[in-house]
């Protein structure tokens, strides 16, 4: 019988702990989201807000920037990394630089961020990207798990990345240059879920966490997917608020499921 174990690095308790604390941290914003409780960004933030705004391009920068630069910095800290811990902080500082170039060169942003949403988030990604690659780096050397998802990792993650990116792309091409408005998105899977990009950013996540095989990178990976079903359960009754004419059968994550 194939137990989980059989999956991951062995643990500790310090990687037991940060496991803990990081899937409970961002599953719990997931159910905010849920519960009609947001983080201020993008469509779902609130402009009449009195809190500090920022524009949504410097607030977007500010969520994925440095985690990006940490993804970079890290090959310098850690430069005797294995193979898989290599993929690992590859795969982290692929996701977040192209999420930063998306951003400049990409998407048209109409609104803005309130600023300590976007300072928690940063903190967020920022902190688990280190603490992703900071365990990678303390499991090697130790027994390897005795299934290897690495290459299987690299597959999920290319799909998830190439996915991710259309998506955001076919949002970005709903506007003209000085248009502000939002429209029902179409093209690609919008057919069928209002948020595939959340779908294909999940799908990435869950490549990284095959890449690693650690028990932390497996929490945040679930904790990241409960935030993005309570963000996409937020983003579909939104669009249904909105527009008359949305159709009903588009789920909000998972085709005809959800």
């Amino acid at each position: 019988m194939v137990q989980p174990l059989d999956f991951l690095y062995p643990s500790s308790f310090f990687i037991t702990t940060m496991s803990i604390v990081s899937f409970l941290s961002v599953s719990f914003f997931g159910v905010l989201e849920i519960l009609g409780i947001h983080l201020q960004y993008s469509k779902l933030w609130n402009a009449n807000s009195r809190r500090i705004k920022v524009s949504s391009t410097a607030g977007m920068l500010l969520l994925y920037a440095p985690a990006c630069l940490f993804g970079f910095a890290s090959f310098w800290i850690f430069p005797e990394n294995d193979f898989r811990s290599l993929l690992v902080a590859s795969a982290l500082t692929i996701h977040f630089f192209k999420r930063v170039l998306e951003i400049l060169f990409v998407h048209k942003y109409s609104g803005g961020m309130v600023l300590d949403s976007g300072i928690l988030i940063s903190l967020s990604y920022t902190l688990s990207t280190a603490t992703m690659i900071y365990i990678q780096h303390l499991v090697q050397g130790s027994m390897e798990p005795s299934i290897d998802l690495k290459y299987p990792g690299i597959l999920l993650f290319l799909v998830g990345i190439y996915g991710n990116f259309y998506h955001h792309l076919l949002l970005s091409r709903l506007r003209r240059k000085d248009e502000k408005g939002y429209k029902i998105p179409r093209g690609g899977l919008f057919h069928l879920v209002i948020c595939p990009h959340y779908l294909f950013e999940i799908i990435g996540f869950i490549g990284v966490s095959f890449i690693s095989q650690t028990l932390y990178a497996s929490s945040f990976t679930l904790g990241t997917t409960v935030y993005l079903i309570g963000r996409s359960y937020a983003t579909r009754k939104w669009y249904l608020s909105k527009f008359e004419n949305f159709p009903r059968e588009v789920k909000a994550l998972v085709p005809y499921i959800f």
